[in-house]
């Protein structure tokens, strides 16, 4: 049976699942926003504690990546990112999510084979991308400040 691109289409729109784009931007960005203010409430909480700014900030990343890992391990990110979707790849929380998944996942074959070799399988090439903006992005920006 040969399916033309054009069969394949119909086929795919009626396959795929119907989605109202304006209610998901809103629940993603008010998600993300929710992670956010968290934060924001930890680092306030931190620094009332007596730490200062830069100490604050260190503890508020640490517990959210736990707070992360924790919600991955009892699979209970994943059911909120089912409805959140993209507001819950804030930067920090999506990337221990990715990293705590990949290690699930390799749990089974060891801890050298599985998790050692197979950990970073989705942040590694955000860990790649990232360090290779920034060495771009320094690059440029001593550039510039050289000419002027």
């Amino acid at each position: 049976m040969n399916i033309t691109p054009e069969v394949y289409q119909q086929m795919q729109k009626r396959s795929a699942p119907k989605s109202n784009s304006k209610i998901n931007v809103l629940v993603a960005f008010l998600t993300g926003g929710g992670i956010c203010v968290i934060g924001q409430m930890l680092l306030e909480l931190y620094e009332m504690m007596g730490f200062d700014e830069g100490t604050a900030s260190a503890w508020v990343s640490v517990t959210l990546v736990l707070v992360s890992m924790f919600l991955t391990g009892f699979g209970l990110y994943e059911k909120m990112a089912r409805h959140a979707g993209a507001g819950t790849l804030v930067p920090i929380t999506g990337f221990a999510n990715a990293v705590t998944s990949c290690a699930m996942e390799a749990k089974t074959e060891g801890y050298i084979l599985g998790i050692g070799t197979k950990i970073f399988t989705i942040a590694g090439p955000v860990i790649l991308y990232g360090c290779t903006a920034s060495a771009i992005y320094g690059i440029i920006y001593y550039v510039f400040h050289q000419m002027m």
